[in-house]
């Protein structure tokens, strides 16, 4: 790296933060002489307005997008749509998050291969793993990627399935289907967790996070699992947890609210700078190109083979990168009865994936350094 040139993080909080400072002051200013820090208007202000950007009749803030997932679960439990031992088909290429908020609930993870060409879930493949067990189908936006596909929701409309989005990195993307006008992913299936941890597109300033669906009974129902199992004060139906999202996270939310689908665009710039010139650096690839309404560019994977050797002269030329993740779900520890599953193209993924620098206060200039450290790559 030149003396002169500073390196590129991978994301820099501090320069996101800045974007919209004096409103996130006035923000947490509000919060903090109002006396009233959870449960408060703060929060139910954010629910109302999540949930009409999202385009659904509820949204019900929790502490963060794990407890949003396990929520919906147990819910389904409660509700006696679930019982343990019931099956969840869930992308094999996953954040740990997902599949934690399935065995969490005494409930079967699925691990299903996703397309190489996508990194979203196989649809071609998920028929093959149902059994009489199966009762709900986890899509993961992963990547700020919609996952969604009319398949999808034709297989659960026929095997009678209820269909659970992570939309943990994927806040302001759509399904643009040709017959109709576009949906945001978490108004797709029955019920969604998003999550706000501070490096998402949308992230808050500590864990937060959210579950969003039309079901008024799953609503009350996380609302109160959420609460200590209680639908009012020192009553308690359910055994329930403490999972809420605070006045102050809801506040800063409000602000990034504001701001995502202008933040997401400035993201959208960036990944077409990217696009443009990796097309022709021989020995990366490229995951498909979807629309900008179906792509929020959380993440900017791309693929090598020599995957550790490109990371490291990035380093080298001052272009900081992350991979995302380095270790599949059924190769960690904690799932050690998976260690021995075969399943390359989840394999693929984590061997090879680098993802590039890329946020909304990220500017053009530092792109094309970043084009320029991945142009002397084969020199």
């Amino acid at each position: 790296m030149q003396a002169s040139q500073t390196m590129i993080k991978f994301l820099d909080l501090q320069r996101v933060t800045a974007l919209y400072a004096d409103e996130y002051h006035e923000a947490i200013g509000r919060v903090v002489d109002s006396g009233w820090y959870l449960l408060g208007k703060e929060v139910a202000e954010f629910e109302h307005d999540y949930a009409a950007y999202i385009g659904t009749r509820h949204c019900i803030g929790v502490g963060n997008g794990l407890d949003a997932l396990t929520l919906i679960y147990r819910a389904y439990i409660e509700m006696g749509l679930m019982q343990p031992g019931d099956e969840v088909i869930v992308p094999a290429n996953t954040y740990i998050a997902s599949i934690l908020a399935i065995t969490e609930n005494g409930l079967k993870p699925v691990l299903v291969e996703p397309r190489f060409e996508t990194l979203e879930i196989d649809d071609n493949l998920i028929e093959n793993h149902i059994t009489p067990r199966t009762r709900s189908i986890m899509i993961v936006h992963l990547y700020g990627r919609c996952a969604y596909t009319e398949r999808i929701n034709d297989i659960c409309q026929r095997h009678h399935l209820l269909l659970v989005e992570d939309n943990a990195q994927a806040h302001g993307c759509c399904f643009s289907s040709p017959m109709g006008t576009p949906k945001r992913t978490g108004s797709l299936g029955h019920a969604a967790g998003h999550s706000f941890y501070p490096a998402k597109n949308m992230g808050a300033f500590g864990d937060a996070g959210a579950v969003t669906t039309d079901d008024d009974a799953l609503a009350d129902m996380i609302r109160s699992l959420g609460n200590y199992g209680s639908s009012r004060k020192y009553v308690f139906d359910y055994c329930g947890r403490n999972s809420r999202m605070d006045e102050l996270q809801a506040a800063v939310l409000k602000v990034k609210l504001r701001h995502i689908d202008e933040d997401n665009l400035h993201r959208q710039a960036i990944a077409h700078r990217y696009i443009e010139a990796l097309q022709h650096i021989e020995g990366i690839t490229l995951p498909l190109e979807l629309t900008d309404e179906q792509n929020v560019w959380h993440l900017f994977p791309i693929f090598s083979p020599e995957r550790d050797l490109l990371q490291q002269h990035l380093g080298e030329q001052g272009v900081q990168t992350m991979i995302h993740y380095p270790i599949p779900p059924h190769r960690q520890q904690c799932f050690a009865s998976w260690n021995d599953l075969s399943l390359p193209i989840t394999e693929r993924i984590h061997n090879e994936e680098l993802s590039l620098p890329i946020s909304q206060a990220m500017t053009i200039d530092e792109a094309d350094r970043v084009v320029e450290a991945l142009g002397k790559w084969r020199e």
